[in-house]
């Protein structure tokens, strides 16, 4: 077998598109077939492709791992309410983690109230692992945010902390992917800073990342061995917040005025210099703001 390092068994060369692939339990692998650059050929080992669940698939950054999952050889399976599984109240749970060597979880709560999205990631998370380990799952990735312990006061991050310390706690392997903002949402951040015709924003650092390398970034993480740690992904640039916001909004041709105020809040919580930003060592993707900005759809 080639790539069987210690009972791991390595489905997909590193240099491979960038996206490696290992098997998290290799006894639902079968004998490999490999070229002599250490890529198998796909068809003569099947057994070796994991079932990947992808909770959230439908959604922005799910659908979009999903597809390219399954580019790369993956049984990607997108599962959200729309196909029958519910996480917070544990329906189709069972059925669709049958077999699956990874779990990743890119969902979100429907609402940003306190109480409701404490609700939301504690529960679905408590559900989602005690399915994870009756069915064998042996990788638990999640997508969080970037200063999730830097910004207590935000309820959205407070319950992302303890979904988070769930994750830790598990006893699964489990890798958890930091990542900024993403540009596709720079929109709505807007609208949730805005008062009237007036935009009001910190003008903190910020490094946001287009949802195309946010979902390759998860991408190779979840085919990787588990980090049992976090790792942050952001975009390769840095600006002032309100700058990045006031250029977005001038590309949409959007007329309202963005004001610098560094007490306004982002989504209840006042920013430190550096609490939107990732440490040294992140992850950066490749894609920059103009860029995005340049395309002919741009997501709303």
């Amino acid at each position: 077998m080639c790539g069987a390092i210690a009972g791991v068994v390595s489905c997909l060369d590193a240099t491979s598109a960038g996206f490696p692939g290992i098997c998290h339990n290799p006894m639902r692998c079968s004998v490999l077939a490999c070229t002599s650059g250490g890529v198998p050929r796909r068809s003569e080992h099947e057994g070796c492709i994991m079932k990947i669940v992808v909770i959230g698939g439908s959604g922005l950054i799910g659908s979009k791992l999903v597809k390219k999952l399954g580019e790369h050889g993956h049984q990607a399976v997108a599962a959200s309410p729309d196909s029958g599984v519910n996480t917070l109240t544990g329906e189709g749970l069972a059925d669709v983690l049958q077999g699956a060597s990874v779990v990743v979880d890119v969902s979100n709560s429907p609402s940003f109230e306190e109480a409701a999205v404490m609700e939301f990631f504690t529960t679905s998370t408590r559900n989602l692992l005690r399915y994870e380990t009756a069915a064998g799952v042996t990788h638990h990735v999640a997508l969080s945010v970037v200063g999730t312990e830097r910004i207590p006061d935000s309820p959205y991050l407070r319950a992302k902390n303890a979904q988070e310390t769930l994750i830790k706690e598990s006893g699964i392997p489990y890798s958890i992917v930091h990542a900024t903002q993403f540009f596709e949402f720079v929109k709505r951040i807007a609208d949730e800073a805005t008062d009237g015709t007036t935009v009001r924003l910190p003008p903190v650092l910020f490094q946001p990342m287009a949802a195309d390398d946010v979902a390759k970034a998860v991408g190779r993480v979840a085919v990787g061995a588990p980090l049992n740690g976090t790792v942050e992904v952001a975009g390769p640039q840095q600006f002032r917040f309100d700058e990045l916001i006031r250029q977005a909004l001038r590309a949409r041709n959007d007329p309202r005025e963005v004001v610098s105020d560094p007490h306004a809040r982002y989504f209840g919580a006042e920013l430190g210099e550096r609490s939107l930003v990732p440490g040294d060592g992140a992850r950066l993707g490749e894609t920059r703001f103009e860029e995005w900005l340049g395309q002919p759809t741009l997501a709303k």
